[in-house]
Order: structure tokens, then C-alpha cells, then sequence
């Protein structure tokens, strides 16, 4: 990036250990900002998944990136954590929180994707909903009063898909959903207060566990496509982080507000590429493909 649009800029992402949260926040720190990376897992805590991603690798990758990166512990489903989180922002950077992202979801594990919303476990599907839905809720809780106290700022939520067709698991398509709802119901309590509120999705996600599961890395990815053509329009993480970039540079961002936006729809208004120079546009491919089907 050759220009730091957002230095000065005060970020949280919630969720930022790997995937798009870890995307989105070095992200942000390449654009210069200063951002909390928080989540469970730390170098001295181990994945519940067994992942080897940790908040602290995210943080050193914010600053390396040329911001400032500031990893904290934080289980986001605990109001009490959440409360203290928000406090410590706002005693160190006087008030100030410019950029709130929600991206805490961690539930691939547990889905299994041929189950009925009556088989498996009940208790996983709360988890789950508690996990990806909650943890939303009480983050802008605790951040939204920082933002209305300085009448500025930005929310957003991070989800699969901008429609509301069926996500082809019941479990999951009520989570994803539900937060593309979020996103609308802040947008309408925030609107008249210089805050706003939208939601964001990725496309075809190259994410560290996806790479894992088709066994390769991110330097030969284009391997995969042998096993599922469709991964030759996947993205990087960071492509969603750069669509914030620019969302969050945009002085006419209040336009956007309470509406789902995708990364290829972004990228078609901003023009910004991947890491690796792609601009890749998965609801092109995937429209043409149902063509073709």
C-alpha cells in the first residue's frame, strides 16, 4: 500500500486470530491504523480446535504491516470481558474507537453439514449461535458508546453471503443471516448519530484451515483446483481486509450503511487487489456457473 489512509485511525477487530479477522486487521495496519486484535486464543492458550494461530501472531503481523498491533485476550460470549476491553480502549486512546469488526464465528469444526436442524447435538447448535451471534451483540454493546460519544465511527459485521438464500445448513444459514440483520438493526438505532453500521462478505474464502483441507499452501493454492475447479476464484483473506481498507477511507461511507456488501462488489467501486494482484470476483463466477449448470 503505498499510501496509509487510516494512520491515526483506532480499529478492534473481535475474532482476529485467523481467517478473515486476521485478513482484516493486518489489513488495517498496513493502512496505518492502530488495532486491538482480541480473541481466545494466545501463545500460552491452545486452540479448543487445535489450530496453531494465536491473537499474538495476528498483533506482530499489524505492526510489521505498518501499524500498530495490540493482541488482548478477550472471550467476546463474556460481558464482563467485553466491558473491561472497552475500557482499557478508551483509557488508552482517550475515547477514541474509530472501527469496530465483528468477525467472531470459529464453528466449521462443529457442523456437520448433511444434519438436520433436529439431528446431532442441540447443545453444539446453541454453541454455535451463542458463539457467532452473541459474541456480535455484546461487542457493539460495550463499543457502540464510545463511537456515539465522539459522533463518528464505523461497525461492521462480517458474514457468508449477501442474500438471504438458504446457506444449505439450517444452523449456519440462521447465524449468517442473523448477523446481516445486526448489521440493519444498528444501522437504524445509529443513524442519527454519525455512526455507521453494515455488513461484509467474502467470497470463495482461501483461509488457513481451507488450505489445510485441500492439503496445500499459499504459494502453490492453484493445486486445489484440481480437486474443486471452483477454488480457481477463491480470495485471500486480506482481499476483504483491503474492501474494509477502503470502506473505512470512504468519506461517503454513510451510503453504505445497513446493507450487505460483497468483496467483488467492492472491488468492482474501489478497485483495490488481492495480495497476490488477483481481483477476484466470486458472485461473477458463481452467476455464470449456475448459468452453465
Amino acid at each position: 500500500m503505498t499510501t496509509k489512509p487510516l494512520v491515526g485511525k483506532v480499529a478492534l477487530v473481535a475474532g482476529a486470530t485467523r481467517g478473515c479477522g486476521r485478513g482484516i486487521a493486518v489489513s488495517l495496519g498496513e493502512a496505518g491504523a492502530t488495532v486491538y486484535c482480541t480473541g481466545r486464543t494466545t501463545r500460552n492458550q491452545r486452540s479448543p480446535i487445535n489450530r496453531t494461530e494465536t491473537i499474538d501472531d495476528t498483533a506482530e503481523m499489524v505492526t510489521a504491516a505498518g501499524g500498530q498491533g495490540i493482541a488482548i485476550q478477550v472471550d467476546h460470549n463474556d460481558p464482563a470481558q467485553v466491558e473491561a476491553l472497552i475500557q482499557r480502549i478508551n483509557t488508552e486512546q482517550s475515547g477514541q474507537l474509530d472501527i469496530v469488526v465483528n468477525d467472531i464465528w470459529g464453528g466449521q469444526h462443529a457442523l456437520v453439514w448433511e444434519q438436520k436442524f433436529w439431528q446431532g447435538d442441540i447443545h453444539t447448535n446453541l454453541n454455535l449461535v451463542h458463539n457467532s451471534i452473541d459474541t456480535h451483540l455484546i461487542t457493539s454493546f460495550y463499543a457502540a458508546p464510545l463511537m456515539v460519544a465522539r459522533g463518528q465511527g464505523l461497525i461492521i459485521e462480517v458474514t457468508d453471503g449477501d442474500t438471504l438464500n438458504y446457506r444449505g445448513h439450517s444452523i449456519y444459514d440462521l447465524i449468517k443471516t442473523s448477523v446481516m440483520r445486526i448489521a440493519v438493526g444498528m444501522h437504524e438505532d445509529l443513524k442519527d448519530h454519525g455512526v455507521t453500521a453494515l455488513a461484509v462478505t467474502p467470497g470463495f474464502l482461501r483461509s488457513e484451515e481451507m488450505l489445510d483441507y485441500f492439503g496445500v499452501s499459499e504459494e502453490n493454492w492453484r493445486d486445489a483446483i484440481a480437486k474443486d475447479p471452483h477454488y480457481s476464484e477463491s480470495e485471500t483473506p486480506y482481499y476483504l481486509g483491503r474492501a474494509i481498507v477502503a470502506l473505512a477511507s470512504d468519506s461517503n461511507i454513510a451510503q453504505k450503511a445497513g446493507k450487505t456488501w460483497a468483496s467483488w462488489t467492492l472491488m468492482e467501486e474501489y478497485g483495490f487487489f488481492d495480495v497476490d494482484g488477483r481481483q477476484p470476483n466470486w458472485g461473477a463466477y458463481y452467476a455464470k456457473v449456475l448459468e452453465q449448470g
